[in-house]
């Protein structure tokens, strides 16, 4: 008796090495809006923190700042929502600090612009020296003690990417820079804020303190925030205008590097335009809203939360690239260089205010 065979299985067999349809890969747009959702959600969580006692001390930037850091460390970097947390990171920092803006007074700027100016050079000066003759007396790496420098003089991560290319950085040196710009900055940010109830400075020259001795804008703005809007404004201005200061620090390196024969050409500095919009909508701000046009309180409250949430999702996403196990022993000399450095800008820093 002939029977004939079952079909074999294989013939049912599903090849998983193809999308199926309605099992497609998510979309660049969902992840990144997977992206800015996820800093959206540490941040609330942050503000939420923020209302229990004790935590209220370091407010709700720093307590978002701390739930990412300790997000990264446990679970690791949320790889596929990059583009979302970048986002957050560069372009809603920069929008809150936009924002911010409407909060300073034009005046002030031309009256104490031109002092800050001098102060945030000198505060530059002395970081990027200081820095790098200390890594030669600890034998340190000479190239991220230069980052090292850069970044405590001038704006931090941003101010490491920026010069990288001109100095010809390693990858790995500029991953390790920014990371340890963003954890020691953090704990400086928090320990201004929890000293301020305790320091003999009005609001603004608390302000002016933190914006020409701290190191990120995320950390200058999570120092100053608690004291109130005139100490967060002045501490703008004099962070600012280091950010301004890159540009000519930038030339100065492509100047350097093609003397002693090792520059990268076609490396151009790029300028930050949000200091235009910042410095617009001071002049909105002064002139404008509420001299020309109504601006009631109501919109002014709403708009301050609204930037102080966005700069909180800015916090998560500078926290999520601090990875502490990168910070290993190539990077501790380097590390103690900035340390020292950071302390005694700030002392001086301080007694200047």
């Amino acid at each position: 008796m002939n029977v004939q065979s079952t079909p074999p299985l294989a013939m049912e067999t599903i090849d998983y090495g193809r999308p199926r349809p309605g099992l497609e890969q998510p979309s660049r747009a969902r992840l990144w809006i997977a992206g800015v959702a996820f800093t959206l959600t540490l941040a609330l969580l942050g503000w939420g923190l923020a209302r229990l006692p004790g935590f209220d001390r370091a407010g709700p930037l720093a307590c978002a700042i701390g739930i990412a850091v300790a997000y990264r460390h446990f679970h690791g970097y949320p790889e596929p929502l990059r583009t979302g947390i970048r986002f957050s990171s560069k372009t809603l920092l920069r929008t809150a600090i936009v924002l911010f803006g409407l909060k300073l007074n034009v005046d002030t700027v031309l009256r104490d612009g031109i002092g800050l100016l001098a102060r945030d050079a000198a505060a530059i000066v002395f970081s990027i020296a200081l820095t790098v003759w200390l890594g030669r007396r600890l034998k340190a790496d000479a190239g991220l003690s230069l980052l090292l420098g850069i970044g405590t003089g001038v704006c931090g991560a941003a101010a490491i990417a920026a010069v990288s290319p001109i100095v010809d950085a390693k990858e790995e040196d500029t991953a390790i820079g920014a990371g340890m710009i963003a954890l020691v900055g953090t704990v400086f940010a928090v320990a201004y804020a929890l000293l301020r109830p305790l320091l003999p400075l009005d609001a603004a020259a608390y302000g002016g303190w933190a914006g020409v001795s701290l190191h990120e804008l995320a950390h200058v703005a999570l120092a100053a925030e608690p004291a109130g809007p005139d100490a967060l404004a002045a501490a703008l201005l004099a962070k600012l205008g280091r950010v301004f200061l890159l540009v000519p620090l930038c030339f100065v390196l492509i100047a350097w590097r093609k003397r002693s024969g090792s520059h990268q050409s076609g490396v151009k500095p790029e300028f930050p335009l949000f200091l235009l919009g910042f410095m617009a909508a001071s002049v909105i701000g002064s002139y404008v809203l509420g001299v020309r046009v109504p601006f009631p309180a109501g919109l002014a409250d709403g708009l301050s939360v609204a930037t102080t949430l966005l700069l909180a999702m800015a916090m998560v996403g500078l926290g999520l690239n601090v990875d502490l196990r990168r910070l290993r022993s190539k990077a501790l000399r380097p590390l103690l260089a900035m340390s020292v450095t950071s302390v005694l800008l700030s002392v001086l820093a301080f007694f200047a205010a």
